[in-house]
Parts: C-alpha cells; sequence; structure tokens
C-alpha cells in the first residue's frame, strides 16, 4: 500500500494482512455477541 512516497508493509507480509483481517471480523462479531447478551 502506497501514501505518497512511503510505503506502508503489513506486519508479516501478506498473511499477518489476513490474520488482522480475520481478528477484527472476529472481534466485531464477538462484541456484537456479548453486547446483545448484556442489553436483554
Amino acid at each position: 500500500m502506497r501514501i505518497g512516497n512511503t510505503e506502508i508493509r503489513p506486519l508479516g507480509g501478506g498473511l499477518g494482512c489476513l490474520l488482522m483481517i480475520l481478528f477484527s471480523i472476529i472481534a466485531s462479531i464477538t462484541l456484537t455477541v456479548l453486547l446483545n447478551l448484556a442489553l436483554r
């Protein structure tokens, strides 16, 4: 990913990028479920 002249590389290359995306999806699902349980 490039912003101007600086190259931004995700930690661990492509695999690290995939893991970060997976982690954020799982975290958001978990938070949603917890919120639903808490608000009952």
